[in-house]
């Protein structure tokens, strides 16, 4: 099992930066991907990046794309997702998520992730 801890969210007006950690602690070596979702109230959870534990690709979502960018620091066992040019519709409670095995079709499904952080809100004024 894989604990993970989220922070670096909070309140941001619209075109601004917020840069997010996810620390991985347990059995980080059995990490195959790490990604982040997001859920915004009264909507379901949506795949937002992820990236491969070993060889780095990375994955994103259409509505991130060119603004978030993902990265990984295999030594500190740690995830960062840098948001840029944000949005209000980027609003939610972004999650960070360990998936143990798979390949790179299972990567944007939450349902193939094995570990879950505890949430951490984003909220852009517009």
């Amino acid at each position: 099992q894989v604990q993970l801890v989220e922070s670096g969210g909070g309140l941001v007006q619209a075109g601004g930066s917020l840069r997010l950690s996810c620390a991985a602690s347990g059995r980080t070596f059995s990490t195959y991907a790490m990604g982040w979702f997001r859920q915004a109230p009264g909507k379901e959870r949506e795949f937002v990046v992820a990236i491969t534990w070993s060889g780095g690709y990375t994955f994103h979502a259409d509505s991130v794309k060119g603004r978030f960018t993902i990265s990984r620091d295999n030594a500190q066992n740690t995830v960062y997702l840098q948001m840029n040019s944000l949005k209000p519709e980027d609003t939610a409670v972004y999650y960070c998520a360990a998936m143990s095995t798979g390949s790179f079709h299972l990567i944007p499904r939450p349902n193939n992730y094995d570990s879950w952080g505890q949430g951490t809100q984003v909220t852009v004024s517009s």
